[in-house]
């Protein structure tokens, strides 16, 4: 009997994460030999949660959208020197947080004469989450979330969204930042104090 190619999924069925798990790894596997098929899965698998992370971090769609692009290519080129000790997803994290930090640098050197007041943030591009029948009182407070984020020195602000916003632990957050736990449970102290300040004072 003929085995099936790897870049071909195993299972009709939707697979429970157990199994999904185990099909992430003979993806990667797989794209590490070469499958390009297997590695267009392993970004559509990623893709959605990686751009959003983007999104929140750069608040520009445009910019988001090009530096995923840009980190996937990445993952590409890299993908023969990955060896699995850490969870794929983390290392995708590392990529792309190291590319949205270059691209902030890079546009703040380019626009340092047109720079935009936190106040006139509204106006910038956002992640595309819109709700038709979201209040105006809740855009407002999730802009005015958003201008929090912006304020908070980038250690903090990594460390706060990847735990609460991309859902990350603690554990993983530290693997992603490349620090120890207890320093992700610092930085997020810091962040929620300098965050809950900075929102009682702003109006």
């Amino acid at each position: 009997m003929t085995a099936l190619p790897a870049s071909i999924d195993l299972l009709l069925t939707e697979p429970d994460a157990a199994t999904l798990e185990d099909v992430e790894q003979q993806k990667i596997r797989a794209a590490q030999a070469g499958d390009m098929a297997a590695f267009e899965w392993l970004v559509q698998h990623h893709e959605e949660r990686l751009f959003g992370f983007c999104c929140r971090w750069l608040r520009c769609t445009e910019d988001a959208r090009e530096v995923c692009q840009d980190m996937f290519v990445r993952a590409w080129q890299a993908l023969p020197e990955f060896e699995g000790r850490a969870k794929f997803s983390r290392w995708l994290y590392q990529i792309a947080l190291n590319l949205c930090r270059d691209r902030l640098k890079s546009r703040s050197s380019r626009q340092r004469e047109k720079t935009i007041a936190l106040d006139d943030v509204e106006d910038s591009p956002l992640c595309p989450q819109n709700s038709p029948d979201a209040s105006a009182e809740l855009n407002s407070d999730m802009q005015k979330l958003e201008r929090g984020l912006a304020m908070l020195p980038e250690k903090l602000r990594a460390a706060l969204m990847l735990t609460t916003m991309e859902g990350l632990s603690h554990e993983e957050c530290a693997e992603v930042l490349n620090c120890s736990v207890r320093g992700v449970e610092g930085r997020l102290y810091r962040a929620r104090q300098m965050l809950l300040q900075w929102w009682n004072e702003e109006h």
